[in-house]
């Protein structure tokens, strides 16, 4: 008896055929996979962070966050800007603007401000930095708000719109961002 390559590897027809119980579906926003989970959550698949060919009319080390696309992006000038997945405000959340990053924390602590305190009065006073913490890893003060580009304890949340207007990177990529972000770097917040 001869057997197919399939099944020396230990795949069956039935297997290799068959459709997925966690069949991967496109979010048409983001135009990313997003698979369902056991507990009915959604979890994006990794948005790669990337150089990409930028036009532009921003300075090098200006950061453009696209709202609608959930993307960042980091111009490096010559037409080329570092590409990030991005989580944003979810609706009633949303903003945009010109501002500058007025200061930079590595595993900074969290005290939710009073306005979301009024709506969520369960959340803790005060939560130390570390992985738990909501703010990941670093965090980038935007002047003049109460928002911050910041790591997240929650990576299934970036390319999505969930925040309370704060933009969430994954903790590997806040890093990289924070390495390059100077005190007083342009930060363009684009809405659609």
């Amino acid at each position: 008896m001869r057997l197919s390559a399939f099944a020396v590897m230990g795949f069956t027809a039935a297997m290799l055929f068959a459709p997925a119980a966690n069949a991967l579906e496109i979010d048409p926003l983001t135009k990313q996979q997003v698979q369902q989970l056991d507990d009915a959550r959604t979890k994006a698949t990794p948005i790669p962070r990337e150089i990409v060919a930028y036009n532009g009319r921003y300075a090098p080390g200006t950061i453009v966050i696209s709202t609608e696309e959930r993307r960042m992006y980091y111009v490096l000038g010559d037409g080329k800007a570092l590409r990030y997945g991005v989580g944003v405000g979810r609706p009633g959340f949303e903003w945009s603007g010109v501002k500058t990053i007025t200061m930079k924390r590595e595993w900074p602590d969290w005290r939710p401000p009073p306005q979301m305190l009024k709506r969520r009065p369960d959340l803790p006073r005060y939560m130390p930095g570390g992985e738990e913490n909501p703010l990941g890893a670093r965090a980038m003060y935007i002047g003049g708000t109460l928002y911050r580009i910041h790591g997240s304890n929650e990576p299934e949340t970036i390319g999505q719109a969930v925040s309370s207007g704060c933009i969430r990177m994954l903790n590997e990529d806040v890093i990289d961002l924070y390495e390059r972000v100077k005190i007083g770097a342009k930060v363009v917040v684009q809405r659609g």
